[in-house]
């Protein structure tokens, strides 16, 4: 059974790329909310480790989340602040803990 480290470690790169391809009108916003659901009926299913304290690359994880679900599809776009955001929680995520860590992008589990 998968744990939540193993989740996020998988679930972070896939959504890194998501994202960056969104920001850069590779796909449609529906493909990057279908990745959401999909996640997320995922994360339904692990249920190993979610009392642990989150990791860096967790806090991330879920911020990112949080906000391409939250704010409309023309924001993520367009909102120069927001998009700096996600495009440096992407940069967090890619890096493999090599950039620096974003202390303004931290997430909770659902």
């Amino acid at each position: 059974m998968p744990t939540v480290r193993k989740f996020v470690d998988e679930k972070a790169k896939q959504l890194a790329y998501f994202v960056s391809a969104y920001l850069d009108h590779q796909i449609p916003f529906n493909e990057l909310d279908l990745f959401f659901w999909d996640t997320m009926e995922e994360w339904a299913q692990i249920k190993q480790g979610k009392q642990l304290p989150y990791a860096k690359n967790e806090k991330v994880f879920w911020h990112l989340m949080h906000q391409i679900h939250f704010w409309p599809q023309h924001a993520l776009l367009t909102d120069t602040y927001l998009r700096g955001e996600l495009e440096t929680c992407v940069d967090f995520l890619q890096g493999g803990g090599t950039y620096p860590f974003p202390i303004s992008c931290i997430g909770i589990r659902p």
